[in-house]
């Protein structure tokens, strides 16, 4: 498996991937479902689009959007999400993402990657986040409100970039 770029080409899969975290409705904040044309749009308008592809098939197992996470004098900061495709999880694709998220974020010249939305139920994510060096800033009660209508907390969490030795050794 390797992580890349995204192309033209992989637009379909992304769709498909990013829709099915939509619809579970636990981990993303959108409601709204991509289809061709807004997808498209979507992906073009992040700073980068990561793949993660089976380099044997060339299928798409998951994917990662970067862009600013504020503008103007905040705008060194940036912000990820993160979609691995329900059949492909549990193998570690997540923290590939995450770590080539990383590197591209700091090739771009971003100084701290920072999630706003962490449901603080998705211990999978927050652990992987936690091993490598990311630091939770508090909690959030009720900040996300779960496809069932239930809210759950959020848990910001950040990493430096700039000069961070423990992702720099991760990646």
């Amino acid at each position: 498996m390797m992580v890349r770029a995204y192309r033209k080409q992989d637009i379909p899969a992304m769709i498909s991937i990013w829709n099915e975290v939509v619809e579970e409705g636990i981990a993303f904040p959108q409601e709204e479902l991509l289809e061709k044309k807004t997808g498209a749009a979507f992906f073009a308008e992040q700073s980068f689009c990561g793949v993660a592809e089976k380099e044997e098939s060339g299928e798409i197992l998951g994917l990662y959007i970067l862009h600013p996470n504020n503008v103007g004098r905040c705008g060194h900061i940036c912000n990820a999400s993160y979609a691995v495709a329900s059949a492909s999880r549990g193998l570690h694709i997540g923290e590939k993402l995450v770590l080539d998220c990383i590197g591209q974020a700091r090739r771009i010249g971003f100084r701290v990657l920072q999630f706003n939305a962490v449901v603080a139920s998705n211990i999978h994510a927050r652990h992987l986040y936690e091993r490598i060096g990311f630091t939770q800033l508090g909690t959030i009660p009720g900040g996300f409100r779960m496809k069932d209508g239930h809210y759950e907390d959020i848990c910001p969490y950040y990493i430096t970039l700039a000069g961070n030795q423990a992702a720099a050794k991760q990646i």
